[in-house]
């Protein structure tokens, strides 16, 4: 079926340049409540793509983002954000964009391109049948990301992808496709605004149920995070104080001593203090 660029159609708002600061923020607020309905939609598609994720990560696998562009560095942030919140390995998710580490801030000429290298660049991490690639593109179509999931099928790696187009070359080359249609954007083809948005939505999904599924939160806390400033430190604090009932000085001396939420709260139910 013929591919239908929604993130392309012009937008349903005209004469932006002549609206006032007031109309502009409502206009871009109204769009962008519509996301999050969207992105309703594609709960059965992200369900199928994690559920198939999970067992690959506990056999000993890798997650991998690809793309390019705005898609490109939201899957960055979102792999990045995992280890200090999660206390994973930095190897355990990874994101990567076309044209390299320069990309991230200042976009690279035809990196997006080129269908041979998001395979390559894949490469460069041993990537094996052990791996799970998700491909970000809000066109559905970005030869680089295209590429890069051809070469995972035909060497047996699975793939799942988020696009804002139905029925796109993307979504037919992923074994897991996730379709977020957003239609138009506010500022015509301006796909880092609800197109962003929705895969921003998505990754996050992704990523903290795959955190959760692997144990790294217990109830509703973050018991594996880093403990890298004084604000985690005091959020660390609280989870200890909240789990177990002590005071805060108490909670203070246990996370200092074993340097970890989950090795204070395992240290707390060994002792004589169990709850």
């Amino acid at each position: 079926m013929r591919e239908k660029l929604y993130t392309e159609a012009s937008s349903k708002h005209r004469n932006l340049d002549k609206m006032s600061t007031s109309e502009l923020l409502k206009n871009m607020n109204d769009e962008d409540k519509s996301v999050a309905l969207a992105v309703e939609m594609s709960l059965g598609q992200l369900e199928l793509l994690i559920d198939a994720l999970i067992p690959k990560i506990l056999k000993g696998g890798r997650l991998f983002y690809i793309g390019a562009g705005s898609s490109g560095r939201l899957g960055i942030l979102d792999a990045s954000e995992c280890p200090p919140t999660y206390g994973v390995d930095e190897t355990l998710l990874t994101g990567i964009i076309a044209g390299g580490d320069a990309a991230i801030r200042k976009a690279v000429e035809n990196a997006e391109d080129d269908d041979q290298q998001g395979f390559a660049d894949l490469l460069n991490y041993n990537i094996s049948d052990l791996d799970f690639v998700i491909g970000i593109a809000a066109s559905g179509k970005t030869p680089y990301v295209l590429g890069a999931l051809k070469a995972c099928k035909l060497n047996k790696i699975a793939t799942g992808c988020v696009v804002c187009n139905p029925h796109t070359p993307i979504t037919e080359a992923a074994d897991y496709p996730v379709e977020i249609i957003v239609g138009p954007e506010f500022v015509s083809g301006s796909t880092r605004m609800k197109a962003g948005t929705a895969q921003k939505m998505a990754l996050n999904m992704i990523s903290t149920a795959l955190m959760i599924k692997l144990g790294r939160v217990k109830d509703n806390k973050m018991i594996d995070m880093k403990i890298s400033n004084a604000k985690l430190k005091r959020r660390g604090i609280q989870m200890i104080c909240q789990e177990t009932g002590i005071n805060t000085e108490d909670a203070t001396k246990l996370l200092e001593r074993f340097g970890s939420v989950r090795m204070a709260l395992d240290a707390f139910s060994d002792s004589d203090g169990k709850k």
